[in-house]
């Protein structure tokens, strides 16, 4: 190794707590998700912005669509966990998203009215900005142990916030030159990165048979293609995860129809530098935070604190939004909220993931992650379109609903915390939450 790369390590080791034999699959993971999340974060101000087209009724029941259309994927996916070698499995993900992002692209070119296509991207985002993720953390919990998840896991995470900022930077500097559907293409053409990745990673899995000590990489997950549904609901701890999740969306959702309501005169173009402005000033904030806190928040007061800090932050900022129901306060709220989720509730999250076995680390997370999630924003997006539409509500009121859902968010995260903690460094939780093989 050169004296840079020498300093490099000593560095990251210091200030990242990487040692050095992990040096280059940490950076490899990093670049993993960077372009994941450039690819995503492109696509995300052009699907926001359609977002103010519909009312709150049409905007619901594109939720409702999305979540729908999850069962369907998720269920196609875990038939693909079922069947395919699980060096083919995640670069297979990818490149199918790939294919469908130029299909999109083309077929805005051939269709005259695109009005009902401008409504299936919608709901084919919003499954994608899940799907990618989920699939990416799932093969990271493969990659590495959980001690290594501990100090890795936050540095990891901050790739997805510098590519959280250069994908809104391209989709604001070129909204108004390139236009929506050739951004489109640049994302699709992003996502073949990552397939080039899982391959070198995966030589990292060879040479580190204390992760994959049986070669389980060399073949398919097997079992039962459903078996994320009944292992997801015969569990006591995936379930808690679950509800963790819904909860988190609950918010996410009312802060999401406020935003874009208030974005309705708001010409396209402009609507789509407005959500990339925003994805930039949380990703800005979450970067350092994700790069050299969150390892260090982890392994000195342990993973029940790290997942408890945000939703107790956001239940202060929901009580000051309750007695001040104004824009500053609605956008400072968002901001913390996002940046605090990518930097430390993610990392955190996932971690959880690391004390399971593969086939539900795989199978059952992807129904959390996105079925339960989507499931969270149609049942709130119907919530919120009935205390608007149907009582009236104002936003200080929905703030105080919003408050009372975080504290009980908190309390799910303390007790995610303590069954992560009880677990972790003895055995496994097995399908049905009791403790199963060794790692």
């Amino acid at each position: 190794m050169n004296q840079n790369e020498n300093w490099l390590a000593r560095s990251l080791r210091v200030t990242a707590k990487i040692e050095q034999g992990e040096l280059a699959a940490t950076l490899q993971s990093f670049m993993f998700i960077f372009t994941l999340m450039a690819s995503y974060y492109i696509l995300r101000p052009i699907r926001d912005a359609m977002s103010s087209d519909w009312s709150d009724p049409q905007l619901s029941a594109l939720f409702t669509a999305t979540f729908l259309f999850s069962i369907v994927a998720v269920s196609l996916y875990g038939f693909a966990c079922a069947r395919t070698r699980f060096r083919r499995l995640v670069p297979g993900v990818y490149g199918f998203f790939a294919v469908s992002f130029l299909i999109f692209y083309l077929s805005t070119h051939a269709e005259n009215d695109p009005a009902w296509i401008r409504k299936v991207f919608y709901v084919w985002v919003s499954v994608f900005s899940l799907f990618h993720v989920s699939v990416f953390w799932s093969y990271m919990a493969d990659i590495f142990s959980r001690q290594q998840a501990q100090r890795l896991f936050g540095f990891i995470a901050a790739g997805a916030s510098i590519g959280a900022i250069v994908g809104p930077g391209i989709a604001v500097a070129m909204a108004g030159v390139a236009g929506p559907r050739n951004l489109v293409l640049v994302s699709a053409g992003l996502l073949l990165v990552p397939m080039t990745l899982v391959g070198i990673l995966e030589r990292h899995r060879d040479q580190n048979r204390t992760v994959d000590p049986e070669g389980a990489a060399e073949r398919s997950i097997g079992g039962n293609p459903f078996a994320g549904f009944s292992l997801f609901l015969k569990s006591p701890y995936l379930l808690a995860i679950g509800l963790f999740i819904f909860l988190y969306t609950a918010i996410s959702t009312f802060v999401y129809f406020e935003l874009k309501n208030l974005l309705v005169a708001v010409e396209e173009a402009n609507r789509i530098r407005i959500w990339g402005g925003i994805d930039l000033a949380v990703n800005v904030l979450a970067i350092v935070t994700a790069m050299f806190a969150t390892s260090r928040l982890t392994t000195r007061f342990g993973l029940t604190v790290t997942l408890v800090v945000v939703p107790l932050v956001i239940v202060v900022g929901l009580i000051t939004l309750a007695f001040s129901p104004i824009i500053a306060v609605v956008v400072a709220l968002q901001i913390v909220r996002r940046a605090g989720n990518y930097a430390v509730t993610r990392p955190g999250r996932e971690m959880l993931f690391t004390v399971v076995d593969r086939e539900t680390r795989f199978k059952a997370k992807s129904v959390i992650d996105i079925v339960v999630y989507r499931g969270g924003d149609a049942i709130t997006a119907w919530a919120f379109t009935g205390l608007t539409v149907g009582f009236g509500i104002g936003l200080g009121a929905v703030a105080a609903v919003g408050a009372g859902i975080a504290v009980v968010w908190a309390g799910v995260a303390l007790y995610l915390g303590r069954s992560y903690e009880q677990a972790s460094g003895r055995e496994t939780v097995g399908a049905v939450g009791q403790l199963g093989e060794h790692r």
